[in-house]
């Protein structure tokens, strides 16, 4: 059985598929997990918001923000699938230590993502509904939820860092 050892800057590349397969799970993780807190967020939110909008109406409109928040999360996991692609090559100057770089990186922006969405929909589900009742509120939602989406962009930034290793 062939184990995988970190190479040098100045080895000649991968000498197994395993880089590769560690690359691209990177590349999935990025995507699959940012739209699962996008989804869960968005499906959460979009909840609360069917729920009061059924008494008033009137505020559906203006309590759509934790949908739209929660939805720029899937297009973090987007963007950081799209750049680690375009660097993952087969030449020899890709190596496992890069490989890894480009996993971590998509498990920063994928994981960031799916704790923002969880956020995202649990203050978004509570909030539009508290919102509903008292109007007083929509600051202090709006506030929490800027919070929350912080969370997604840190991971993102982190992500871009990892994905430009050399």
């Amino acid at each position: 059985m062939n184990s995988v050892v970190l190479q040098s800057s100045s080895s000649s590349g991968c000498t197994s598929l395993s880089c590769y397969f560690f690359a691209y799970i990177g590349v999935a993780s990025a995507i699959v997990f940012a739209n699962m807190g996008a989804a869960y967020g968005t499906a959460k939110s979009g909840v609360g918001i069917s729920s009061m909008g059924v008494v008033y109406p009137h505020l559906v409109m203006r309590n759509m923000i934790p949908v739209v928040m929660a939805g720029v999360l899937g297009i973090y996991g987007l963007i950081i699938s799209v750049i680690l692609v375009g660097n993952i090559n087969n030449t020899s100057s890709y190596t496992e230590y890069k490989a890894y770089a480009h996993l971590a990186s998509g498990l920063s922006v994928g994981l960031s993502a799916l704790g923002a969405g969880m956020a995202i929909g649990i203050v978004g589900d509570a909030g539009v509904r508290a919102n509903g009742q008292q109007p007083r509120l929509f600051v202090g939602m709006i506030l929490i939820l800027i919070f929350a989406e912080a969370l997604g962009l840190y991971g993102l930034i982190v992500a871009i860092v990892l994905s430009q290793v050399s």
